[in-house]
């Protein structure tokens, strides 16, 4: 196991051992396709280093990234690592006032968007620096929403040093498979499940970067690139199996499939186990902060429909109640986990850490339970949040931007079952005028003017009063189930 090697000398090493191989591939909104060998990527990568180091990047601070998937996108990541800097990727479709809230929470040495793309590209024809082996504290930050609705930055306490453990397929718990790999990132690279392809990278996988999801492509690219393997969100296994000719494309080149970030319906289960094989479809649970793994191949969960699997690796899980005691199998509790190969979190902003136990479990607040055979069923992501096509959405954020419009009065935001995205928002508004209301058009209208796209309340309803307690609470579990009886 290597962990002695920065992330900056495996870039090295990886073009010195293979520099004409092809390493990235970039497919853009219109399909235009790109491509870069390991030597290019490292000539470049060092050279906007280099530049950004002019900018006054250093070991240690950290790099904003405000770009779409694209190959300036990981060019900056990698030439973060080369400086020792933390890159933290964040939307770059967020509306201008919430890039604000998150760019003061990063709080970077340099900040890259949209309108620095032309001065990225620049950097090519610069001089190649001869850069020192550097190693940042976190090999980058994600970032995500606070229940509270505060922009939260989770930093992996883990240094830029490659660790093959990270690189490891999670299918090769059940059976080998050939490296390298080719993998298909459809997830947007400010996402974890985007981002950390970039450790496959490391250890010399192909990445096949599509610059936005788009269920015809990706089938045309798995079948042009003979992709071996991606991460995707039900959502998108949903789309891509509705399409009216998928039982006749070639996905043969398919050697696994990772899903995450929801918990599957069964008919899709079914549905993509027949395309593929059971036995090359895992689905895995997990958080951001990295407490630990549950996974679990499709024919096992045929076993334990439903579950999130079993302890992955060196996992260990725990269901308890309020009180910290252990629950028998079946009875719900906390969600507890506990990994050795956690290197830990911290947050930026005012997000509070995590509850833990004095044994070094902790939880994010999911509730579920563990079956005879040791399978988790995860009953319910969080208190409050919505998960909607992936995506977290917290309801507090989505309320703090729809309350300002002048003619509402109260909304609560809830999340209802939907057979596309899982769940979708749906906005309950008291209006300031019960006799005049807006329509539900202006306040999605509204919503988009300030919030990101998959943020936006899907559905809206009027009431004359949204239900709340003496001590201005509201049961969103009881609004719920009266919608959903």
């Amino acid at each position: 196991m290597d962990t002695e090697t920065s992330n900056a000398r495996r870039i090295r090493d990886l073009a010195a051992a293979h520099p004409d191989e092809v390493a990235l591939r970039h497919i853009a909104l219109d399909g235009t396709k790109s491509a870069a060998t390991w030597a290019e990527l490292d000539r470049r990568s060092s050279q906007l280093a280099g530049a950004l180091a002019d900018r006054g990047l250093t070991v240690g601070d950290r790099l904003g990234i405000g770009l779409r998937n694209s190959p300036q996108f990981v060019l900056s990541v990698l030439a973060a690592w080369k400086l020792g800097a933390v890159p933290v990727p964040v939307r770059w479709d967020v509306p201008e006032w919430e890039l604000t809230r998150l760019r003061a929470v990063i709080d970077p040495q340099v900040f890259l968007g949209d309108a620095d793309l032309g001065w990225i590209d620049a950097t090519e024809g610069t001089p190649v620096p001869d850069l020192p082996d550097a190693v940042s504290p976190q090999i980058n930050g994600i970032c995500s929403s606070g229940s509270t609705g505060t922009p939260k930055v989770i930093l992996t306490n883990r240094p830029s040093r490659y660790d093959e453990r990270l690189t490891t397929p999670f299918i090769t718990a059940w059976n080998p498979v050939p490296r390298p790999q080719t993998i298909l990132v459809l997830a947007p690279m400010y996402h974890a499940n985007g981002l950390t392809t970039l450790y496959n990278l490391l250890a010399g996988d192909r990445l096949v970067v599509m610059e936005k999801f788009d269920a015809a492509r990706v089938v045309e690219v798995i079948e042009a690139c003979r992709v071996t393997t991606f991460t995707a969100t039900p959502t998108m296994l949903q789309r891509i199996a509705d399409l009216p000719d998928i039982e006749q494309r070639d996905l043969t080149s398919l050697v696994w499939v990772l899903q995450g970030a929801a918990p599957m319906p069964p008919s899709l289960v079914h549905r993509w186990a027949k395309l593929i094989g059971p036995e090359r479809l895992v689905m895995a649970y997990g958080m951001t902060e990295g407490l630990g793994l549950t996974a679990l191949r499709a024919d096992e969960w045929m076993a334990h429909e439903g579950s999130v699997g079993r302890p992955f690796r060196d996992t260990e899980v725990q269901v308890l109640d309020d009180d910290g005691q252990s629950l028998p199998a079946g009875e719900p509790g906390l969600i507890y986990l506990r990994s050795r190969m956690s290197a830990g979190y911290r947050y930026l902003g005012d997000a509070p850490a995590l509850r833990a136990t004095a044994e070094g479990f902790s939880t994010a607040g999911d509730v579920g339970y563990l079956d005879a055979d040791g399978y988790l069923y995860v009953l319910d992501r969080r208190v409050d949040m919505i998960v909607s096509g992936g995506a977290n959405v917290f309801p507090a954020e989505v309320e703090a931007a729809l309350i300002e419009h002048p003619e509402v009065a109260d909304v609560v935001v809830i999340g209802l079952r939907d057979p596309e995205w899982g769940r979708r928002v749906h906005a309950i508004v008291e209006p300031a005028d019960p006799a005049h209301p807006p329509v539900a058009s202006e306040i999605v209208g509204y919503a988009k003017s300030r919030l990101a796209p998959y943020k936006v309340p899907k559905t809206v309803e009027f009431v004359d009063a949204i239900p709340r307690s003496a001590a201005t609470k509201v049961n969103r579990g009881a609004l719920v189930a009266a919608r959903e009886a």
